[in-house]
């Protein structure tokens, strides 16, 4: 059986948000990384730095769905 099967939508979207969380955080360190020896190819930062902004998009979308609508 498989396991997402046997969780409802909003477990499933909390684990695909924490894994998005740490490859952001792995770019993130990457990046730092690259940059701090100074050994780092201009376009190679620029590609890490374009994932990093998908990724934070990513987590943004799924947050929103996570988080309920309050119609003050």
């Amino acid at each position: 059986m498989n396991i997402a099967s046997e969780m409802n939508s909003e477990e499933v979207l909390r684990v695909k948000l924490e894994v998005l969380r740490r490859e952001h955080r792995d770019l993130d360190d990457a990046i730092h990384a690259l940059q701090g020896k100074g050994t780092g190819d201009p376009f190679t930062l620029k590609r890490l730095k374009k994932q990093k902004l998908a990724l934070k998009d990513q987590i943004a979308q799924i947050e929103d769905q996570l988080t309920p609508d309050i119609i003050a």
